[in-house]
């Protein structure tokens, strides 16, 4: 079943250094458009970390350091990269959890301004695993009835992803064909900033779900402890919860 699309999404998948979303860099980036009209379009990336490929890491996707050495770094992609994206929804395996964080933290790093706001996100593993519960390669032989041949490789992972979405929509008549059903059906939970650490009550007001304010409204942070704001800013924590963080603070002093 061909996907019904208002507007294009992009499949996409990362080959990386490691799963840490704030430190991690990408190694090979894949995105795989797909259009209203039914065009496609691809592109694959080879990047250059700028940091050490661990040994662990090679192990899986099997890009080294040398493999890399003369690649642009993602701050020269970056504007590529956005310019194929801005326009899109956005789909992958495991991808509201681990792809979408990290490219995300690629992009402010190389001062690229990118959030989800006027977008909606597909992450195809959710539905597979509410379905069937299995990786990438078992839902590609159970729904395509084919074996994935380089398994880990962005290119043919971002393919395989948009072929099982398409099967699953076949295979599961409760699915509906609309990307933003898709997106809320995968959405595991409401959160602000991709990493989780601020989420969604049923109210609408944001909250802390870590530390010592854990489950306190962020408003309510704001104004018993002014501090906790820049102590979050200076901190280790991803780059787009500070965004998110410092949109939050910028909403309450306005309506001051």
């Amino acid at each position: 079943m061909e996907l019904k699309l208002n507007r294009p999404i992009c499949f996409f998948d990362l080959e990386t250094t490691g799963i840490d979303v704030g430190k991690d860099r990408i190694v090979e980036i894949s995105i795989f458009k797909v259009f209203p009209n039914g065009n496609k379009e691809s592109k694959t990336w080879l990047v250059n970390p700028t940091i050490p490929i661990p040994p662990q890491s090679t192990a899986v996707h099997g890009i080294t350091n040398e493999k890399v050495a003369h690649e642009p770094t993602f701050k020269e992609l970056a504007p590529h990269v956005y310019n194929m994206i801005k326009d899109a929804d956005l789909a992958g395996f495991n991808s509201d959890r681990f792809d979408i964080p990290l490219l995300a933290e690629e992009l402010l790093r190389a001062e690229v301004d990118f959030d989800m706001k006027n977008r909606v996100s597909v992450d195809v593993q959710t539905i597979f695993h509410k379905m069937e519960e299995r990786t990438l390669s078992a839902a590609y032989k159970f729904y395509c009835g084919q074996s994935l041949e380089n398994a880990h490789s962005a290119a043919a992972d971002t393919l395989a992803t948009y072929e099982i979405l398409k099967a699953q929509l076949d295979r599961y008549p409760d699915l509906v064909n609309d990307i933003k059903s898709l997106s809320e059906f995968t959405t595991r939970k409401k959160s602000v900033d991709f990493a989780g650490f601020i989420a969604i009550n049923d109210k609408g007001q944001e909250f802390f779900t870590f530390g010592k304010y854990k489950n306190v409204l962020v408003d309510d942070v704001f104004d018993k402890d002014p501090g906790y704001y820049g102590w979050i800013q200076n901190a280790d924590f991803p780059l787009y919860t500070k965004k998110v963080l410092t949109g939050l603070k910028l909403r309450k002093l306005s309506t001051k």
